[in-house]
């Protein structure tokens, strides 16, 4: 099943932030689409919920360094 979560990501402070979480989360097999906008501290994920979980995607924005609220 396809979802769709923006989700609210403080730390971001530039387009390069930008730039690496998406990046990031692309190569989790199972997101189809990523959009991060640093002004907003949004991160907005398309994902296939039978390949990949709000965890992982959580887990690998925490993981670049920076916060999921």
């Amino acid at each position: 099943m396809i979802e769709s979560i923006v989700l609210t990501v403080t730390g971001m402070k530039c387009g390069g932030c930008e730039s690496n979480v998406t990046g990031k989360l692309n190569a989790i097999d199972g997101v189809i689409s990523v959009k991060a906008v640093f002004k907003d501290e949004a991160v907005s994920v398309e994902y296939d919920t039978e390949k990949t979980t709000l965890d992982t995607i959580k887990d690998t924005i925490t993981g670049a360094g920076f916060l999921v609220k």
